[in-house]
């Protein structure tokens, strides 16, 4: 499986205003955005595609949200 398959979405404020959308270790923006809201619908489509993690950043630069879309080894066990 090829590394960037399962790489995370971060959403973090853009230095030059707005929100953006980078894949981990990428030095480019993916997308950028107005609002906050925009970059973490374009990051949760991204990560569902790639089955990675969304990780949703505040305007101080630390994580204050996420979500995954990979592989869950321990699933919750549904009792339908």
């Amino acid at each position: 499986m090829p590394m960037s398959k399962n790489k995370n979405q971060h959403v973090t404020p853009h230095p030059q205003g707005g929100w953006q959308v980078k894949g981990a270790g990428n030095e480019r923006a993916t997308a950028k955005t107005t609002t906050q809201a925009e970059a973490i619908e374009i990051a949760t489509q991204i990560a569902k595609n790639k089955q990675a993690d969304t990780k949703i950043h505040g305007k101080n630069g630390r994580i204050r949200a996420g979500n995954s879309y990979g592989n869950d080894p321990h699933p919750p066990k549904d009792n339908k």
